[in-house]
């Protein structure tokens, strides 16, 4: 392992600051962030997409198109879970609206 990092020169040091995503780490630091809403707009798409899995296996359970019961348990628990921390997460957005509108200028 440390013979491969040590051997890295010239134009592959730039490689070696690549991520997994292929982008030069320095460049994802100077990048704009996300608005907030795309960002809950994003995770609202995945709960949909969790719970669609999670339909498709149920029903793949039923009809007996070889679907295993763990994996329609494990889809059906993913998709429950993701469905909890998005009504956690809009749950405190509006306790903070609250006290937003409860303050006093």
């Amino acid at each position: 392992m440390l013979t491969s990092i040590q051997s890295v020169t010239g134009s592959d040091a730039s490689t070696a600051l690549m991520g997994p995503s292929g982008l030069n780490t320095t460049a994802r630091q100077s990048a704009a962030p996300a608005p907030f809403a795309d960002l809950l707009s994003d995770a609202v798409g995945q709960v949909n997409q969790l719970e669609s899995q999670a339909r498709t296996a149920i029903d793949g359970l039923m009809t007996g198109t070889g679907v295993d019961v763990h994996q329609a348990m494990i889809a059906e628990q993913k998709a429950d879970m993701a469905f909890e921390l998005a009504l956690s997460v809009r749950n405190k957005a509006v306790q903070a609206y609250q006290q937003v509108i409860g303050m006093q200028f």
